[in-house]
């Protein structure tokens, strides 16, 4: 019989982590098969639009009708990862008639957007661009985005609403994009203002590199710009407008929880890369 000792001692049982693990994969697998079945063959545009969308039915119909068939010269294409859910999220993107690819489950934004940036390169994308299902960003500034990338003056474009306008009134969110993009730009020598901006546009050559290397499955903007910034990769901002939220309540959760896990996020990654990198010293 084990001591109390002994009980104080043992160490974790991995089966549960094992299971989640295989859970996630056959998640993953059962959303890539009923894409395939859905779109065989999909050849997507230069330019692809990802959306990762969880509950936005009310929201997404709008926001889909807004995304041009051409950016900045090049014919796009419209991605929508459903994150699960249980509402119509996945109705109104099929019926709109883009690219839909349905997770089961719930698994997080940055699970989501790491799906979709696989699916967008085997549809053949050199750019891909990311906005959020709730209205906040505005499809008409795609243009100005990746532009910059078809210029070959940046890999990588994130939107600022400290640069351009954001008409949301919550003083806390501002505050900590402040605090978080200047704890970014320390880590990796930018000068970004606003590195939680979840509209971004990316050269498919820096999704290809940095997508063995993601690993948030939730607030993951900062991840992305960290592993970026530490590999080389140029990165710019443009002015764009942040809107409130066309309706219902955000998913990332309240001030002091997203600030909170943001803040985790930050810690990780930059601890993550830096062992990674004195290892290879």
């Amino acid at each position: 019989m084990a001591t109390q000792r002994h009980r104080w001692l043992t160490l974790p049982d991995s089966r549960d982590r094992r299971r989640v693990a295989a859970m996630r994969v056959h998640i993953l697998d059962e959303a890539r098969r009923d894409y395939a079945q859905r779109h065989p063959d999909a050849t997507l545009a230069p330019v692809v639009v990802l959306i990762a969308a969880y509950e936005e039915e009310a929201n997404l119909p709008d926001v889909l009708a807004a995304i041009p068939t051409e950016v900045a010269g090049l014919p796009a294409a419209t991605l929508v990862v459903v994150d699960g859910g249980e509402d119509g999220t996945a109705r109104v993107a099929k019926e709109a008639g883009v690219h839909t690819c349905v997770l089961p489950v719930n698994l997080g934004q940055g699970a989501a957007l790491r799906l979709g940036y696989e699916l967008a390169l085997d549809g053949g994308a050199t750019i891909i661009a990311t906005l959020d299902a709730d209205g906040q960003n505005d499809p008409a500034e795609l243009d100005a985005m990746v532009q910059p990338i078809v210029d070959g003056d940046a890999d990588f474009v994130i939107a600022s609403r400290r640069l351009g306008v954001d008409q949301t009134t919550d003083r806390f969110r501002r505050a900590g994009v402040r605090l978080y993009a200047t704890l970014l730009n320390a880590i990796v020598g930018q000068q970004l203002s606003d590195s939680s901006n979840g509209y971004r546009a990316f050269r498919a050559e820096l999704v290809a590199d940095l997508l063995p290397r993601l690993r948030q499955d939730q607030y993951q903007t900062a991840e992305v710009v960290i592993v970026a910034g530490t590999r080389g990769w140029r990165i710019t901002q443009r002015p764009t407008v942040w809107h409130p939220r066309a309706s219902g309540a955000s998913k990332k959760g309240g001030n002091l929880v997203f600030g909170l896990q943001y803040l985790r996020v930050i810690l990780t990654t930059w601890a993550r890369v830096r062992l990674r990198n004195d290892a290879r010293a």
